[in-house]
C-alpha cells in the first residue's frame, strides 16, 4: 500500500471518529493554525485540489490536516483528501486531492473547512484532539 492512500484512509478513520465522539471539545494553542487558499482547482475527471498553510506544536498523537469542500445550498460537505502534518511549531504548506462522491462539484464559488485534527492515544482508542479548525469560501477553477 502506497503512502497516500493510507494517509487518505486514516484521514477518513479520524472522521468516522468524529461522528463517533460528539463531545469532544477543541483545547487548541492559540499559536496554532490553519488556512486556505482562495482558489482550489477541479480536473475534468472531477478530481478536487485544496491547499493552505498550517502551524502546529508537537502532540502525543498522529495530526491530519483534513479538508472538505461542498457548493450546495443545503450545506453538504465532501471530504477531500487528508495530509499527515509535521507539528514543529513553524509553518508548512499542505495540499489535499480526492474525488466528491457523488461527484457533483463544478468549477465556481465553493466552501471549504480546513482542520488540524490530533488522534490522541490517551484511552487507548484514538479520540481526536482539534488544533486549527478555518471556513472559507474559495473559487474552484479548473485544472
Amino acid at each position: 500500500m502506497s503512502l497516500r492512500p493510507a494517509l487518505s484512509a486514516a484521514a477518513g478513520a479520524a472522521l468516522l471518529l468524529l461522528a463517533a465522539a460528539p463531545a469532544v471539545t477543541a483545547h487548541a494553542d492559540p499559536t496554532e493554525s490553519v488556512t486556505v487558499d482562495p482558489v482550489g482547482r477541479i480536473a475534468a475527471d472531477g478530481t478536487v485540489t485544496l491547499s493552505g498553510t498550517y502551524r502546529c506544536v508537537a502532540g502525543t498523537g498522529p495530526v491530519f490536516v483534513s479538508s472538505s469542500v461542498g457548493q450546495s445550498a443545503d450545506g453538504a460537505k465532501h471530504g477531500i483528501g487528508g495530509t499527515r502534518a509535521v507539528c514543529d511549531g513553524a509553518a508548512h504548506a499542505w495540499q489535499n486531492t480526492g474525488k466528491a462522491t457523488p461527484d457533483d462539484l463544478e468549477p465556481g464559488a465553493a466552501h471549504v473547512e480546513a482542520t488540524l485534527m490530533e488522534l490522541r492515544p490517551d484511552t487507548g482508542l484514538p479520540l481526536p484532539r482539534f488544533h486549527a479548525v478555518q471556513q472559507q469560501d474559495v473559487t474552484l477553477t479548473k485544472a
